[in-house]
């Protein structure tokens, strides 16, 4: 079958062309951040070498490239903190069970949500569950959803509560997710 312009007709009937939507350089950039993180869960600490080749390969577009490594490596520095938030919300999932594409949607918007300020939290949601849609299963969008509506009712509680705009100068709540935090254990 050979496609040709305009009307033609091929062997299922003539051919319909539909505008396909292009994608927010953003968005490429999330897209390229979610096949960036899903292979470095995967693969593990062996593939934080070739992570940022990765990225380089994937995209001509600089712009493209430089929000995807940000949001890759700041995602990945974040994920103890997003994980903690992640087993709250999801008191009866095991992260471990959790569709690895699940986790990592999660854990790229709870960093564009509670670890970036130039980032609207609803953005952050919509384009998570977006994703999840996308490359997720069926119910992903759903679950994805679920998950970010309780992390962002207890960490952002007064955006949650508000009916009006997204504000990108938002200050999240200083809470440890799990309970107390001993900054010293992190040195």
């Amino acid at each position: 079958m050979q496609s040709r312009a305009g009307a033609d007709a091929c062997e299922t009937g003539p051919l319909i062309y539909t505008k396909v939507p292009t994608m927010s350089k953003r968005e490429q950039g999330r897209v390229l951040a979610i096949q960036t993180l899903y292979q470095w869960d995967l693969r593990g600490e062996e593939f934080s070498d070739q992570a940022d080749d990765f990225l380089s390969e994937s995209t001509q577009d600089p712009e493209v490239y430089f929000f995807a490594r940000e949001l890759t490596f700041g995602t990945w520095q974040f994920r103890e903190q997003a994980d903690a938030w992640i087993r709250r919300a999801a008191a009866h999932w095991d992260m471990t069970r959790m569709a690895a594409v699940d986790r990592n949607v999660l854990r790229l918007a709870i960093y564009e949500m509670l670890g970036r300020t130039d980032i609207p939290a609803r953005v952050a949601i919509d384009q998570a569950i977006e994703l999840a849609k996308r490359f997720g299963a069926g119910e992903s969008g759903a679950f994805v959803n679920g998950i970010l509506d309780h992390v962002m009712r207890e960490a952002l509680p007064d955006l949650a509560n508000s009916h009006g705009k997204d504000r990108a100068d938002r200050q999240p709540q200083a809470q440890d997710p799990v309970g107390e935090h001993d900054a010293a254990a992190d040195i």
